[in-house]
């Protein structure tokens, strides 16, 4: 048996238009599962690039957006990327952008997983994979909610491994580092936040999105069955500097 393979697996990734969940997706593929790329953008792109697969379009501004997917078929692995990122003084914060992020980041990720349990508890198996950050660690600077964000998704891996690691489903996260990604386009194009950032990880690069991907098919796959409620950097040695 390999235990990195994902033959006859069906996963849903969300987010999966771009960056890292698009890297994800294309990972699952390439281990052999079956992988559904859901994004609120067309995730016609990632399907070819897998060669196989489909679409589908899931916006979480509607926090129960995935209530009934998990209903209509039987899916073994749920990655939940989807995630949003707003940046202002947190003096100046508005109530808007809060909720905003906070409903994308941490409430549709919640119940996303709630509904992905109901269908696969009584199967007695199944593999979540949460994206977290390293602001689930660490505080930042001017993205408040954001933070909270990240925060929640590290704790809410851990309590649902605690309910459910017994009955068959391991949740675990990924913490990425900074990765190139539309999300650090910012941090990027800034040059002191950029050298200082850089600076400080111990690899000395910003992080791909197939840095993250590769971490995601061990957790999704056999290999990783008696990880659960681990929260894992793969930020390039940041949280050891």
């Amino acid at each position: 048996m390999n235990a990195f393979s994902l033959d006859g697996r069906t996963a849903l990734v969300t987010g999966a238009n771009t960056g890292i969940g698009q890297a994800i997706a294309v990972a699952l593929a390439g281990a052999g599962a079956e992988v559904i790329a859901a994004g609120r953008s067309d995730c016609a792109e990632t399907v070819a690039m897998m060669g196989s697969g489909r679409a589908l379009h899931l916006d979480f501004a509607d926090p129960m957006a995935a209530r009934d997917v998990f209903s209509s078929e039987r899916i073994d692995i749920l990655v939940n990327n989807a995630g949003i990122i707003r940046r202002e003084d947190a003096v100046d914060f508005s109530e808007a952008d809060w909720d905003d992020v906070i409903d994308v980041n941490l409430k549709a990720l919640f119940f996303t997983c709630q509904a992905f349990a109901k269908a696969a508890l009584p199967r007695g198996v199944g593999k979540i994979v949460n994206i977290a950050s390293l602001l689930s660690f660490q505080g930042g600077i001017r993205v408040p909610s954001y933070t909270a964000s990240k925060h929640g998704v590290a704790g809410l891996t851990k309590l649902m491994a605690n309910e459910w690691a017994a009955r068959g489903l391991n949740v675990n996260a990924i913490a990425p580092g900074y990765i190139e990604t539309n999300n650090t386009e910012a941090l990027r194009a800034d040059p002191d936040r950029s050298k200082a950032i850089l600076d400080r990880i111990p690899a000395g690069r910003w992080g791909q999105p197939e840095d993250i991907a590769q971490t995601a098919v061990f957790l999704a796959a056999p290999a990783s069955d008696y990880i659960n409620g681990a929260v894992l950097n793969v930020d390039g040695g940041w949280l050891a500097r």
